[in-house]
């Protein structure tokens, strides 16, 4: 499989990232791993990517739904404001544990790529990749 440039994994459980991590490492599936435990300093860490990065380096952020201060909904709705060009190589996929039929309804109005159900496994990071990165695991 062709790695992805990088990966963004944003929860405010540092576990999570960790174990989210280590699986995406052992399938090989990007060359870069970044983590962040609360939107803002994700999207602060999307931005430096995006500068750094060439503008069809394929990113994969693996964002939770609820964190303190900025939640993943609040910062799709950042995200959004950033220059088109940042956005065009980057595909976010929202993770969380519950699914809250509030919370369900606000998801459906973002510009998002999917939303998986935690934990992470090998066969929804395959899903992932195969929908939106035309990439799959070699079985």
């Amino acid at each position: 499989m062709i790695k992805l440039s990088s990966v963004l994994l944003v929860d405010d459980d540092p576990r999570t990232n960790d174990l989210n991590e280590r699986l995406l490492k052992q399938l090989q599936v990007a060359d870069r791993y970044f983590a962040a435990t609360d939107g803002t300093d994700a999207l602060a860490a999307l931005q430096d990517l995006a500068a750094e990065a060439h503008p069809t380096s394929p990113v994969l952020v693996l964002l939770d739904v609820k964190m303190p201060g900025m939640d993943g909904m609040a910062f799709v709705e950042a995200y959004q404001k950033l220059p088109e060009e940042r956005q065009q190589a980057v595909v976010i996929v929202m993770h969380t544990a519950s699914m809250n039929s509030v919370d369900l309804g606000r998801i459906e109005s973002l510009p998002i790529a999917g939303l998986v159900s935690k934990p992470l496994t090998k066969e929804k990071l395959d899903t992932i990749l195969k929908l939106h990165f035309q990439r799959q695991f070699r079985a």
